[in-house]
């Protein structure tokens, strides 16, 4: 069980927002956080600490007008901390490389891949082709019906036909190096985790999953600790006082 931190970006600031609040439209989102601090400084903290893996994630879409500002912090990230984050937001086959030429260990990826709602295989092929499967790691975030968890794509706006199972984790980590799992329904409420979401991916076995979503104190840490048999990673945003929340940075930093 390891710490991954995070850096997410939206209009251009590192913040922390309420996941089921985001929109495309007005490019819109209630916010938990709004620092004042350039995404580098998030990243070069990270590479003092040694922490590896955690992952910088633009919440803008290609097309909006915070797009850009978006990106030029998401690549200040990376030029800060070369090698130790993953990259997602609007990764695509034809762009993969440029993020990994920018630093970036990995490229997370979910809507190309889960396009208009389906799973596209020969994107995920062509993905695989242009990074390297051990450069890829498949965002699988999800949010509840009455008969599981299935995949949610576009910031997770929409969601997929396709259903988080067991046999498609099995299906799936043949092409990529790593999954990252948000639970949509709880992801920036510090309302406690997913329960039932973490007892899934616990009881998988194969490539590493950093779970998100929930966690917001340590007595729900040490909750997801038990629950999951510390089989899975973590990352904690909203929740952490570098995003004005509650639980110290500096208990998490040696948990790697």
């Amino acid at each position: 069980m390891r710490f991954r931190p995070c850096i997410d970006i939206h209009n251009g600031k590192v913040k922390q927002i309420v996941g089921s609040s985001l929109r495309d439209e007005g490019s819109s989102a209630t916010d938990n956080f709004a620092s004042e601090l350039g995404a580098e400084y998030y990243a070069d903290l990270y590479r003092r600490d040694g922490l590896k893996g955690g992952h910088v994630i633009l919440l803008n879409p290609p097309g909006s007008e915070y797009y850009e500002s978006t990106r030029r912090q998401a690549f200040a990230a990376l030029a800060a901390y070369p090698g130790g984050m993953q990259i997602g937001g609007g990764i695509r086959a034809d762009n993969a490389e440029e993020y990994l030429d920018a630093g970036a260990s990995h490229v997370i990826v979910t809507s190309y891949v889960f396009k208009n709602g389906t799973f596209h295989r020969e994107n995920l092929e062509k993905l695989v082709r242009a990074a390297g499967k051990e450069h890829v790691v498949l965002d699988l975030s999800c949010r509840k019906k009455e008969d599981g968890y299935y995949i949610v794509t576009d910031r997770w706006q929409k969601f997929t036909d396709v259903r988080l199972t067991h046999g498609m984790l099995d299906e799936l980590a043949d092409s990529c190096d790593e999954f990252l799992v948000h639970g949509v329904d709880v992801e920036g409420k510090s309302s406690g985790m997913e329960t039932e979401l973490v007892e899934l991916l616990a009881g998988w076995e194969g490539v590493p999953v950093t779970y998100a979503g929930g966690i917001g104190s340590m007595e729900d840490l040490e909750n997801f600790r038990r629950v999951s048999r510390e089989k899975l990673d973590f990352t904690i945003g909203s929740a952490l006082d570098l995003f004005g929340g509650d639980i110290p940075y500096e208990k998490l930093a040696g948990i790697r």
